[in-house]
């Protein structure tokens, strides 16, 4: 993909606001989930969404409609508008305090095409969208939301938020935005009632780890190293063609023919982005799949479930042995693993190791957005031109990227230092245009 389009635009912030419940809300405390508050989601994760002029005649201000909306939601999500803290064993629990969200209002003197039609992180004027406070900015003691919706010019709008992953994951997080524009839009309550009941994931007693976690190895692994974390590490997108996809997967062998894109486009990306990182032939690698398991548990988790519900089950290679085939065999390995069992086994270990983060080192991790929902949010705008992730880094810097969903293919983010990521570009290009070729001599010959 080009480059992100740099702007130079102005924008005028008001003073930040507390927005509380539009309504009394219970004052309590609730727990949250050991899959919650595990070491890895202690962080703020920003989503952005760019909305267009408003497609009826009606002139609407789209902050008071969203400012509103946000108070009506927040009856029904109150812990969103609580504080976390923190109890012995690093356990989390959200004080239901209807303190309220933090709320930004800003006008820009852009437009939405200025922003041109590529929208996809990174987005180098992120900071101007979504103002950074410091006071917000940690997990224990601060409000878990910060959202600033910003007018633009045309009549559109650009919302942007910053969630305490601990809270919910993307689908939660898109759940309570699809609320938030259903009062937009005039309902008196949202179509799926939210459900808390986060013991469904929490540790079994006594706890017990059933299954080998990777993702969470141990630290003093001799033959791994960390991967390049440095400062001066560089953004960038790449855009695979449902042509590209195809190519890849017609020169696998047929018992990968049907593999999904998502799966595609993570091996190809884990190949590519091994090769580039110049590794030792021995060193170990791990891919890691982020993977929802609501579905996946006997019952399945109620619908309106909007606590965090992923997993990351990791596979192993090294460097030397890690051939696209494998890359794949790997990915959907990854998935498989993620059985009812696991996620059980997942909450256990949090408990019994003091909630660790992941294992940094010779990891990537790879998270499946092309069905997130977050572009379908309509606030009475529409649904959105852009909608997701706002920023290629997330979680662990140069570990974690995303699948984006594309009209024409999927959109992959990456995050790596800056000659690595030259040599990344050339190794995806390169292995895009040799199974082209491989596939049209195919052909050819039939």
């Amino acid at each position: 993909m080009e480059s992100p389009k740099i702007l130079t635009f102005k924008v005028v912030r008001k003073n930040p606001e507390l927005i509380t419940p539009d309504m009394p809300t219970p004052k309590e405390f609730k727990l949250l989930s050991d899959i919650d508050d595990q070491g890895a989601l202690r962080s703020q994760t920003p989503v952005i969404q760019f909305y267009g002029r408003n497609p009826s005649d009606q002139v609407k201000d789209p902050v008071k409609v969203i400012r509103d909306a946000i108070a009506k939601a927040l009856v029904f999500y109150y812990p969103l508008a609580g504080r976390l803290r923190e109890r012995s064993n690093r356990k989390l629990v959200v004080e239901c305090t209807g303190e309220g969200v933090v709320f930004i209002e800003a006008d820009a003197d852009v437009a939405l095409h200025h922003f041109g039609d590529a929208l996809y992180p990174p987005f180098p004027y992120l900071h101007k969208l979504l103002h950074h406070l410091p006071s917000t900015a940690g997990v224990i003691n601060c409000p878990l939301l910060l959202i600033q919706v910003t007018r633009l010019t045309c009549g559109g709008f650009v919302l942007a938020i910053r969630l305490n992953h601990t809270m919910t994951d993307a689908g939660g997080l898109a759940q309570f935005l699809s609320a938030v524009g259903q009062f937009a839009r005039g309902a008196d309550a949202p179509l799926t009632r939210p459900v808390w009941e986060r013991h469904l994931l929490s540790a079994r007693n006594p706890p017990h780890v059933t299954r080998t976690h990777l993702e969470y190895g141990e630290t003093n692994t001799p033959e791994c190293r960390s991967t390049p974390t440095d400062e001066n590490m560089v953004d960038h997108s790449f855009y695979l063609s449902a042509s590209d996809i195809s190519a890849v997967r017609s020169n696998l062998p047929p018992h990968l023919h049907g593999c999904s894109t998502f799966e595609i486009a993570a091996a190809c990306t884990w190949h590519c982005r091994t090769i580039s990182l110049s590794l030792d032939a021995n060193e170990v690698i791990r891919i890691s799949c982020m993977v929802s398991c609501r579905k996946r548990l006997n019952p399945p988790l109620p619908e309106g479930y909007y606590g965090n519900a992923i997993v990351y089950p990791a596979s192993v290679s090294t460097r030397e042995r890690l051939s696209l085939q494998e890359a794949v065999e790997l990915v959907r390995n990854s998935k498989s693993k993620a059985t009812e069992e696991y996620v059980r086994s997942v909450a256990d270990l949090m408990v019994m190791r003091g909630r660790p983060g992941f294992e940094a080192r010779g990891t990537f991790i790879v998270s499946d957005f092309t069905r997130a929902g977050f572009g379908e949010t309509d606030f009475g705008w529409g649904a959105a031109a852009y909608g997701g992730p706002a920023q290629c880094r997330d979680l662990v810097p140069g570990v974690v990227s995303y699948v984006l969903a594309h009209k024409k293919g999927v959109v992959v983010t990456m995050c790596l230092p800056p000659n690595a990521m030259d040599k990344f570009a050339y190794e995806l290009e390169r292995t895009v245009a040799a199974t082209r070729k491989s596939l049209l001599l195919r052909t050819s010959a039939l």
